[in-house]
């Protein structure tokens, strides 16, 4: 529809040049400008909204995937959940509007690095990999949990247990090559089938895998997995007993972007100093990190 109204107007434009073709001087200006706009109208829906969006002054605008509760999704049609309503709380601070721009997971980074974002607060776990990408600011400490259906009599409690089997997860998520690791190191080694990572382009397509049978387990945050417990009437149950994968969740930010980085930091500390930090980590069961946890998380494993 966007591309159709978009042409309409082009036909507009070039009619009310008309009376300008003969003058070469006049005309190719417009020319190019026309050759600009319809490059635009035959992009895909997609590459629209890349182009229509960015940073705006006056607003903080916030990159996060919208379909993975309880960090971030749709409520009443607004962006909720615990990374919604931090990025507001650091707005606020900053006296900044917050505006919020759906993306699945797997474009977070790739937006924030194109400009089409301030930052990305969407659980973006803090990994070396993604640190040599993005600058971080830690604000959450998390981990990995599996879950299968609650029919299944298999439950396995650690990657360890998963050869063989089909997982389902996000694409992207930092744990995809610990289990490929898994697979090289021990599976493969004993004589066993290796763990079939099925990425899927968000989390509830992910648990519908799961629910359908197309997955033999699922791997998600340990936050998001408890919520799918109540999500889906307790038709998938928890397989593991503790955190898998320990790891901070960090506000993503631009590597240039070092001044705002200094404003959210000071922003941060002013909503630990007033408490609301504490209280909005409390709504949610969720900790701050530590810094060692910090440490550990940004830490090179050795080959």
């Amino acid at each position: 529809m966007r591309d159709s109204v978009l042409l309409i107007r082009l036909q507009r434009v070039a009619s009310a040049l008309a009376p300008f073709r003969r003058a070469a001087s006049v005309r190719a200006p417009f020319q190019r400008a026309a050759r600009a706009l319809a490059a635009i109208a035959l992009c895909s829906p997609g590459a629209w909204a890349l182009a229509a969006s960015g940073i705006v002054e006056g607003r903080l605008t916030v990159g996060s995937d919208l379909t993975y509760p309880p960090y971030a999704f749709f409520e009443a049609g607004k962006p909720a959940g615990f990374d919604a309503d931090f990025a507001r709380l650091l707005a606020a601070k900053l006296s900044l509007q917050p505006v919020f721009v759906d993306t699945r997971f797997p474009d977070l980074i790739l937006g924030l690095r194109a400009h089409r974002f301030d930052i990305v607060a969407s659980a973006l776990y803090m990994t070396p990999e993604r640190a040599k990408l993005i600058d971080f600011i830690a604000y959450l400490k998390t981990g990995a949990a599996l879950l299968v259906p609650a029919a299944s009599s298999d439950a396995p409690a650690t990657p360890q247990a998963l050869c063989g089997k089909r997982v389902a997860s996000i694409k992207g998520a930092s744990w995809t090559p610990k289990l490929h690791k898994v697979t090289r190191e021990l599976c493969q080694p004993t004589g066993r089938r290796a763990i079939e990572v099925l990425e899927f382009p968000s989390s509830p397509e992910a648990l519908m895998a799961l629910r359908s049978q197309a997955a033999d387990a699922m791997m998600e945050d340990a936050a998001v997995a408890h919520a799918m417990l109540a999500q889906t009437n307790n038709a998938v149950k928890l397989s593991s007993t503790a955190l898998l994968y320990p790891v901070v969740i960090g506000l993503g930010l631009h590597r240039d972007a070092r001044q705002l980085q200094g404003q959210l930091q000071q922003a941060l500390g002013q909503a630990r100093a007033s408490g609301e930090y504490a209280a909005l980590l409390s709504r949610y069961g969720l900790q701050p990190p530590s810094p060692a946890d910090i440490e550990a998380a940004l830490a090179v494993p050795p080959k």
